[in-house]
Parts: structure tokens; C-alpha cells; sequence
């Protein structure tokens, strides 16, 4: 019997693990993309500190995700898997701050990817690039790209990004093909992503300070780091890792002294000759003090120390919005999550796969958002491995 064709719209690191585990298991593999190189995304986020995943343990790992395929898919395909996958391929890795695995340093990024290409040409994946699609049969297994090219496959996975970063493919232009095959997509949300701040002019002229050791929480979630000062707000991890809070409406704080109880505060301040000299004792920087003198209305409350001191503890952040979708470091939103199964088939279409960003599914930075790709990409390759005889 003839050899089973597997057709992958995109090149992602997705993209790239599907086709990988595939070739590995006697599948012909061709990918095909719109831009002119592969994984433009993923090199792109290579120049901010390439993060490829996290050593934290497995348990705490999944429970970063936010929906249950996700975390079944970081369970079968696990940090140790891939750091394990990229030692085999010539990438070495190390680990960095707060866990984040990182590749050996003096590796660039562009070599990380053209390994992993060259491991895929090896065992004979082809790729097409300035492949732009326009249409797909779900029950024949056809793509058809701008140059009117029909190719045909016994199964079709679709690794198509989400919405930030559009310069590198990631556009969003294939929602409206998915909805044609009555496949329903969410509007795409900023994930990751620095918040704008009413009233945000008393800081300005602290614009790229860093605020060092805060804690950002709601009442689901806490993460302590970094903040930097922007002319528009606050940028850094803590403020990412409450995105999804501040989407779903919930309040949000600072607590720009987590090592210190409220009534370890309370206790400095008062010791004090003053608010204002306590503040100062504090070693809270200048761009803080403005922030806490602006959020409180009358003398009177400046003046009533546990007030001041719920400030220190528990800022309110008065959020405007999230930066433009297309600056932001991921998305939300894409594909409804309910159109397909754990193993990343389309319901309506069992032939049919969608991985990666391309699907409604959120997590923190810090490595797993690449994971998390990577692990769909596995999960969806094992399905047809096993459903679909390769000779």
C-alpha cells in the first residue's frame, strides 16, 4: 500500500513537533506556509530570551494551562521530552532564572530551528513557502493554495497562530475559512500582554524604571517578580500572569512589599516621625510614592496610617486595557475549544487537526507557552499514528 501523506498548514514549533513524530513513524510530511522562511514567530520570540520551557515539576507544570487538553497534552508530551528531544537534535540546555530552560549560551535561535529542520529533512518532510492558503476540503483532504495548487492528503493538521505578531504570519485572515466549514472561532483576545493605566500620568517621568520585587494577584492568582514603568503603564511578568483576571473582570492589586506583613508595614511606618518619612524607610522607590500619594483622595487618609499601608499592600489597579493585539506576546481566543477532542481532531472533521495558537487556550510565559504548543503538536501526531496505517 501506498505510503499515508499528511499535510501541515504552518511551521511553528507545533507544526514542527507534529511533523517530527510523524516522519519518525514512516508518514509522508509535507509543510506548507505562507511567508518565505519557517517559524518566523518563533525566532522572533527568540530575540526577547529564548525560553523553550520550564523544569518545574509536572504537576505544578500543567496547572499553568487553563483547559484540560492542554494539560493531558503536557502530560503525555512533558518538559523532560523536549528538553530531552532537543539534546538529540544538537541543542544542549541549561537552566536559567526562575526555572525557564533556555539553550546553551552562544546557541542562537536560528540554530535551534535549523537543527530541528534539518532533523525533519532528513527523514524526508518536504516544505513549500510562499504557500498561501485559500481553501480546504475537510472530507476530501485537499488544500488549495493562491497558485490554484490542489494537494492531497490522508489527514490535514493546521498550525495557523493566533493573532499577535502578524509581520511573522501569525494573522488571523484563516478565521473566516474556518468559519465557512461551520468550524466556530472566538475573537482573538490580548494575552501576556502590558496593561494600560487610568490616570496613569503622575508616573510617566519614571518611564523604564524597574520596580523590583512586588507581588501582582487577584483572588485566583499571585506571581511575584519585576515591574517596568511605561509610558502607558506596566509591562513584566506579574502583570501578564494576571491578563486572565483582568479579563474575566476580577480586581487586581499590588503588593509592592510581599516579604512583609501588612502588620510588619503598619509597624515601620508607624515607628516613623511621619507617613511620608515611613514610606521612605520602606525604600519604596519615588515612582511608587507618587502612585500611592495619587490613589489616595484627602489628607485625611494620607494621614490614616493603615490606609497608607493597605496601599503598600494591596495597590488597586485601575486598568484601562491591554496594548494593541498585535504588540502583545500571545492570544486568546481562535478556535472554540468545544469543535474538537483531547486528541486536537475537529469533531465535524476526525481528519482534520488544529494545534497550537491557533486554539482558545491561555498559559503564563515562562516557557510554557511553547510547551504547551509542542505538546499539542505530539498529541495530535500520536492520533493518527494510531488511527491511520502508515503502509
Amino acid at each position: 500500500m501506498k505510503t499515508k501523506k499528511i499535510g501541515i498548514v504552518g511551521t511553528g514549533p507545533a507544526a514542527l513537533m507534529a511533523g517530527t513524530r510523524l516522519v519518525e513513524n514512516g508518514f509522508e510530511v509535507q509543510f506548507f506556509d505562507q511567508k518565505k522562511a519557517a517559524a518566523r514567530k518563533f525566532l522572533v520570540a527568540g530575540n526577547g530570551g529564548f525560553n523553550l520551557t520550564n523544569s518545574e515539576d509536572c504537576i505544578d507544570f500543567i496547572e499553568k494551562y487553563d483547559h484540560d487538553f492542554m494539560k493531558n497534552a503536557v502530560k503525555k508530551y512533558t518538559n523532560e521530552d523536549f528538553i530531552a528531544f532537543l539534546n538529540k537534535i544538537g541543542i544542549p540546555t541549561y537552566v536559567g532564572s526562575s526555572g525557564k530552560i533556555f539553550p546553551e549560551r552562544g546557541i542562537k535561535p536560528i540554530e535551534v530551528l535549523q537543527n530541528w529542520l534539518n532533523e525533519l529533512i532528513e527523514k524526508g518532510a518536504e516544505f513549500y513557502f510562499d504557500h498561501q492558503l485559500i481553501d480546504f476540503d475537510p472530507l476530501q483532504l485537499t488544500l488549495q493554495f493562491q497558485n490554484n495548487a490542489i494537494h492531497h492528503f490522508d489527514a490535514l493538521i493546521f498550525a495557523l497562530g493566533g493573532a499577535s505578531w502578524e509581520k511573522t504570519g501569525s494573522d488571523r485572515k484563516w478565521q473566516s475559512l474556518f468559519q465557512s466549514k461551520s468550524i466556530a472561532c472566538l475573537p482573538f483576545q490580548a494575552s501576556n500582554s502590558g496593561i494600560m493605566l487610568d490616570a496613569f500620568d503622575v508616573v510617566k517621568e519614571f518611564e523604564g524604571e524597574i520596580i523590583k520585587n512586588c507581588a501582582v494577584f487577584s483572588k485566583v492568582v499571585r506571581k511575584e517578580g519585576d515591574l517596568v514603568i511605561t509610558k502607558y503603564g506596566l509591562e513584566g511578568a506579574p502583570i501578564y500572569a494576571v491578563n486572565k483576571s483582568i479579563r474575566d473582570g476580577l480586581k487586581t492589586f499590588i503588593d509592592f512589599k510581599p516579604m512583609l506583613t501588612f502588620n510588619e508595614v503598619l509597624g515601620k511606618i508607624q515607628a516613623s516621625k511621619n507617613t511620608t518619612e515611613g514610606l521612605k524607610n520602606l525604600k519604596l522607590p519615588k515612582s511608587v510614592l507618587s502612585m500611592i500619594k495619587a490613589s489616595i483622595a484627602t489628607r485625611e487618609e494620607y494621614l490614616d496610617v493603615k490606609t497608607v499601608v493597605n496601599r503598600v499592600k494591596n495597590f488597586p489597579l485601575s486598568v484601562d486595557g491591554f496594548r494593541p493585539i498585535d504588540e502583545v506576546i500571545s492570544t486568546v481566543g481562535g478556535i472554540d475549544m468545544h469543535e474538537i477532542n483531547e486528541n486536537f481532531q475537529v469533531k465535524k472533521y476526525p481528519s482534520v487537526y488544529c494545534i497550537g495558537e491557533m486554539l482558545d487556550w491561555d498559559a503564563p510565559t515562562g516557557g510554557y507557552l511553547i510547551q504547551g504548543a509542542v505538546s499539542s503538536g505530539y498529541t495530535a501526531a500520536e492520533s493518527i499514528i494510531n488511527l491511520i496505517s502508515v503502509n
